[in-house]
């Protein structure tokens, strides 16, 4: 990849870190709940999905599942059910505490890396988007590996310190949401919920 759509190919990759999606809502979430060390295990856990995603869409998948209706149609709904899976068990998570005991309480990190993989993985609109984003970028002249480990870097790197700088940031302000209880939980929660009955409903 040349340098010039290398560098066109990042600035999108930075533009889609910063929007709002579920990996980012479940990093701030985590961020608060766990703190930022823990989350990181949630962070990798999703620049794993993503990896995942990215070889599926440039490797043919993505054409696959994009053009079938039927496969569409399940992606969807298994992501749909996964999110508010994961939105009742944020909602049902202990409140927001800055004391010792709290971190003791919290789920393992293999959960947290799980939870990261699966809501980057079962995301259809990931899928959709690099199966049509990707192509803009790839040489047919150039070897398919190295040019999906060249994309693929570039975007785990750009989401993860997107993710790491939100869940950080959340991390400095628990102890003000300590106050709200379980009312930050059952915001994000209901967040997660929504997005997971609204995705498998929309075109």
């Amino acid at each position: 990849m040349q340098l010039d759509m290398w560098l066109i190919y990042f600035v999108s990759c930075v533009g889609l870190s910063l929007s709002p999606g579920p990996n980012g809502l479940l990093a701030l979430t985590h961020g608060v709940l766990h703190g930022s060390r823990k989350t990181l295990f949630t962070i990798s856990g999703g620049a794993i999905g993503f990896v995942i995603v990215i070889a599926l869409c440039m490797f043919g998948i993505g054409a696959l599942v994009k053009s079938s209706v039927i496969w569409l149609s399940v992606l969807k709904w298994v992501g749909g059910a996964y999110l508010i899976w994961l939105g009742i068990q944020v909602w049902r998570s202990p409140p927001v505490s800055t004391t010792a005991d709290a971190d003791e309480r919290v789920t393992s990190s293999w959960s947290l890396f799980r939870q990261g993989a699966l809501a980057s993985i079962t995301n259809p609109k990931v899928l959709l988007f690099f199966s049509a984003f990707l192509p803009q970028f790839l040489d047919p002249q150039n070897s398919l590996v190295h040019q999906f480990v060249i994309m693929a870097a570039t975007f785990v790197m750009t989401e993860f310190l997107a993710e790491f700088i939100l869940a950080s940031a959340a991390s400095r302000i628990r102890h003000w949401l300590e106050r709200a209880g379980r009312g930050f939980n059952r915001v994000c929660g209901g967040l997660f919920m929504a997005i997971g009955a609204a995705l498998p409903l929309r075109a």
